[in-house]
């Protein structure tokens, strides 16, 4: 936990110390997502949460020897081409689990794109889990998480409510940010 905390501390970065506590298991929406760093660094902040995080990843990357690697990270490969219901996958992968925090990034690329992916939301919503809103601020170097989420069942507006949460903060590439949806 210390030594990714002294890195990110090395590089001006700091951790928003509102952490879910005594939370097992949950959904973390992640945003703004706009560069590859975007990873990086938010490993580093969970694994100073005292928090190993699983990401869904597609199964093409999963080759020798990036596989390994990406395991260790709390990668999961997922098979895109063949028509899985990731839905029911992740929340098996949730029933199986004692402690499960599964990141995703709703944008679904680090370039802008207005039409998320709603897996995240139906995933919590699938496996009775809370989601939890989380956050990169490239121009303030603070991450961390926002807010604990209750789904309304009104996914269009929920969709709206969570971009306009994380429409605040700046990415790498701030340009490929969230933009707050118009009212």
């Amino acid at each position: 936990m210390g030594f990714s905390k002294g890195i990110l501390k090395l590089f001006g970065w700091k951790i928003d110390p509102h952490a879910p506590k005594g939370v097992e298991k949950c959904v973390v929406c992640m945003g703004p997502h706009t560069s590859n760093w975007d990873f990086i660094l938010g490993r580093m902040a969970f694994n100073s949460y005292g928090v190993k995080p699983k990401f869904l990843i597609k199964k093409d990357l999963f080759f020798f020897p990036l596989g390994i690697i990406l395991k260790a990270l709390g990668g999961i490969p997922v098979d895109r081409k063949k028509n899985n219901n990731l839905t029911q996958l992740a929340t098996d992968i949730f029933d199986q689990s004692t402690s499960m925090f599964m990141v995703f990034t709703p944008e679904g690329t680090r370039s802008y794109n207005d039409k998320w992916k709603k897996g995240f939301y139906y995933i919590a919503q699938n496996a009775k889990v809370p989601i939890y809103l989380g956050y990169i601020d490239y121009e303030k170097k603070i991450g961390g998480f926002l807010e604990r989420f209750e789904p309304t069942g009104n996914v269009d507006a929920d969709i709206k409510y969570i971009k306009k949460q994380l429409s605040q903060f700046k990415g790498r590439n701030p340009e490929n940010g969230i933009k707050a949806p118009k009212v």
